[in-house]
């Protein structure tokens, strides 16, 4: 089969777009990453998985992905945090970007193929702000800040839709400040003592953290490029700023497709730690494995509000545990059986990798895979065919059909989700039950295999009533007992 047209939706034209990347079958994609002085939390993970199935399926139809992700190492959160903490900003930032590594590599995300921080591009970011006053678009005020002049720009507004005089009629100028007008942005803030500062033409001082973006963006991609993606709490004002200040020092446009996560929210409100409702990766990860946080991510789409609830999370697990029993037994392991690698085909737009590998009920849910993720990457109707899918697997099974090919398939479709990268045994068994300890199962299955060979029935079935008031789910086949949780 062909790949189905690409469509996206589009946050600058607020519609939903025939995708047309500016240099055939290569994307380039810049997306706001993490501000490193806290552990990142759920809200955070929901971004960093969103734009980890964008990439995969990008380079899934062939397209040839450069992926740059920032992390924000420097601005008043850490500041502050680190003042809070009584310690270096320097050490807060190695800490807190070395946890959110380890975040990432739990959920299974794939590496950008850059991730540059604001302080290792200070000369691009002078350079900007330098382009930005020569250019008339900002000036150095009295107290020694760079701002951003917005009535200068006549585009602004044009992502968020906020008008500048309804954002003039609700402004505040705090009392530290020197703007010419009350909705005018900083680019450099002067030094403050205690506060980091670097050189720069205007005076001493630190970048602001819109201009971080514009430049660290532009000098990884260039000037104009395919897509700008992050949470949708960015849209205004950093997304907006960022177009802006580029716009505004390079005369060219900036992204030509803005992509916006929507909120993970608890009750009402979002997930943030402003709010003080957020739960964190770790904490997550100490209780269910990288991937049933993926497949939770993966139930909405990436537009909509995602609701939180640890009830929520549970019932994930259990949803994916379906597609993993599915395989089992299917010899599809990761480490033994693996798709046949995309061709990198240079277009995104030609065969479905599988085409004319597999039978015609294995294509028709290809089909139907990459007809849902060609729709702006509508995961929750890309997951309802690998459930389709299994259960044909299941219905084969029973009937004593052949299963291993649509088994791969299976595979092979999960993995731009970033799904079914475990081997089915090591999924069955994680979870949240701490009743369940795999060593001291093992012990009672072996004490069973022995009861069961001396033909004592009764030592049998306590060892597996035992094993069932504890969550663990026996399985006899021909081959032995397997073994999960419930």
């Amino acid at each position: 089969m062909k790949y189905p047209p690409l469509q996206i939706y589009n946050s600058l034209t607020r519609t939903k777009v025939v995708f047309k990347p500016r240099r055939a079958g290569h994307v380039d994609m810049y997306v706001c990453g993490v501000t490193v002085y806290n552990d990142t939390h759920l809200g955070h993970a929901r971004m960093l998985v969103v734009f980890d199935f964008v990439v995969r399926y990008l380079r899934a139809r062939g397209y040839i992905v450069r992926y740059v992700r920032n992390i924000t190492d420097i601005d008043d959160k850490i500041i502050r945090r680190a003042a809070e903490n009584q310690e270096d900003w320097r050490v807060l930032v190695a800490r807190y970007t070395q946890r959110l590594h380890q975040d990432e590599r739990a959920l299974g995300l794939v590496q950008p193929d850059s991730e540059p921080c604001a302080t290792g591009h200070l000369k691009e970011i002078i350079a900007m702000i330098a382009r930005l006053i020569e250019n008339g678009y900002a000036y150095v005020a009295d107290n020694g800040d760079v701002y951003y002049a917005v009535s200068r720009f006549a585009g602004y507004g044009k992502l968020s839709g906020h008008k500048p005089a309804e954002l003039r009629a609700g402004a505040r100028v705090e009392p530290d400040e020197a703007k010419r007008d009350p909705i005018d942005f900083a680019l450099w803030k002067s030094e403050k003592p205690g506060e980091p500062a670097w050189d720069a033409p205007w005076g001493r001082g630190r970048p602001g953290w819109h201009i971080e973006c514009s430049a660290m963006s532009t000098h990884q991609l260039g000037n104009h490029f395919d897509i700008h993606g992050g949470g949708l709490d960015l849209k205004f004002p950093h997304h907006e700023n960022e177009i802006a200040q580029s716009e505004a020092a390079t005369g060219e446009p900036f992204a030509d497709v803005w992509m916006h996560n929507g909120f993970v929210e608890v009750g009402a409100e979002k997930m943030a730690k402003s709010l003080g409702n957020f739960t964190t990766v770790r904490e997550l990860l100490a209780r269910w494995p990288g991937e049933t946080l993926r497949f939770f991510i993966a139930t909405s789409h990436y537009r909509s509000p995602l609701s939180y609830t640890g009830e929520r999370i549970a019932e994930a697990h259990t949803a994916l545990s379906r597609l993993y029993l599915a395989l089992r037994g299917l010899n599809t392991d990761p480490a033994t059986v693996r798709p046949e690698p995309c061709e990198q085909i240079g277009t995104g737009q030609g065969e479905a990798k599988s085409q004319g590998k597999h039978d015609a009920v294995a294509n028709a849910y290809i089909e139907r895979f990459h007809v849902a993720m060609s729709d702006d990457f509508n995961t929750p109707e890309a997951l309802a065919v690998l459930f389709d899918l299994a259960r044909e697997i299941n219905r084969r099974r029973e009937a004593d059909e052949p299963t291993k090919q649509l088994a791969a398939v299976l595979r092979e479709l999960a993995e731009p989700l970033g799904l079914l990268q475990m081997t089915p045994d090591a999924f069955l068994r994680s979870g949240d039950n701490a009743e369940i300890n795999a060593e001291e199962v093992e012990k009672l299955l072996e004490e069973r295999r022995a009861a069961r060979a001396n033909r004592d029935f009764k030592r049998a079935d306590r060892i597996r009533d035992e094993l069932t008031e504890r969550g663990v789910v026996l399985e006899d086949t021909a081959t032995g007992t397997l073994w999960r949780r419930g």
